[in-house]
């Protein structure tokens, strides 16, 4: 499996043992996936302390993707796709208000293959409501085209997440995602998570940023595209998009972090674009 898909999947549980609560996010489905082995907890990209802000924001944007699901259900929007879905466990946890969506989760063939034989092995299954489209990237396949082969109804809109892949992609790589994400049907929201450049993010960040990217290279997936908000902005807007949003690190910090007296907050150099067609 994707050892990034991992990490996120056990910072959430760290974020549960190690986090006062009220929790931000409550993701106990991961960790069962992961199996990380004994002793996990003391690797040094689990130490408490020097993760702290970016545990934060990885917690902070999976509740607020999953509050803008379940806003778009009351709407009546019947479709989620998780683009890079990793160890995403929103099927198997099936947050309230849920219930009738149908989820596509596109991620490449070898992890999401694995994740399924862990979906099984686990009991939970694949029931029918959950799609997995398996997508090779590398090879030039299409997510779009294969998204529709799955079952994606395309007149319909829906809810599509990408958190933690555009750092990963080329610059032409997320401009090519969020022209296919602009083709969606009227109605449709996306968000997308983008990496602030490190010259503007502080020293003590900055440096959490550059372990993860070294980290990221020594697994074979380097950090290649970083966004000022403007710059993903514009470039959602010239996609097609009807209007866009900036999310910022300091947004996501009132709204789920108000009132902490312990310093957990959002890692600055991590914010979010929100779009819609």
């Amino acid at each position: 499996m994707d050892e990034q898909a991992v990490l996120v999947a056990l910072w959430r549980a760290l974020h549960l043992e190690v986090d006062a609560p009220p929790y931000v996010f409550v993701d106990e489905v991961g960790i069962r996936l992961a199996e990380p082995e004994p002793g996990w907890r003391s690797r040094p990209t689990m130490d408490p302390r020097f993760t702290a802000s970016g545990r934060a924001s990885i917690v902070a944007r999976a509740r607020f993707v999953e509050d803008l699901v379940a806003e778009q259900a009351g709407r009546g929007v019947t479709q989620y796709v998780v683009l890079g879905a990793g160890l995403d466990t929103f099927a198997q946890r099936r947050p309230p208000g849920a219930e009738r969506i149908d989820v596509f989760e596109v991620d490449l063939p070898a992890p999401q293959a694995w994740k399924r034989r862990r979906l099984l092995d686990l009991g939970y299954g694949v029931p029918e409501w959950l799609h997995l489209v398996p997508v090779d990237f590398e090879a030039g396949e299409d997510w779009w085209e294969n998204l529709s082969a799955a079952g994606f109804d395309r007149a319909r809109p829906a809810v599509v997440a990408s958190t933690g892949v555009s750092i990963y992609l080329t610059p032409e790589a997320n401009a090519a995602t969020l022209r296919r994400a602009a083709a969606l049907a009227p109605g449709s929201s996306l968000a997308v998570s983008f990496m602030l450049p490190t010259a503007l993010v502080g020293p003590e960040e900055r440096a959490l940023v550059e372990l993860a990217a070294r980290a990221g290279a020594a697994a074979g997936t380097p950090f290649l595209s970083y966004f000022t908000p403007q710059a993903l902005l514009s470039l959602a807007e010239e996609s097609g998009f009807r209007t866009t949003r900036h999310i910022s690190a300091p947004h996501l910090t009132d709204r789920y972090f108000a009132g902490r007296t312990d310093g957990f907050r959002p890692l600055g150099a991590e914010e979010l674009v929100l779009a819609t067609t």
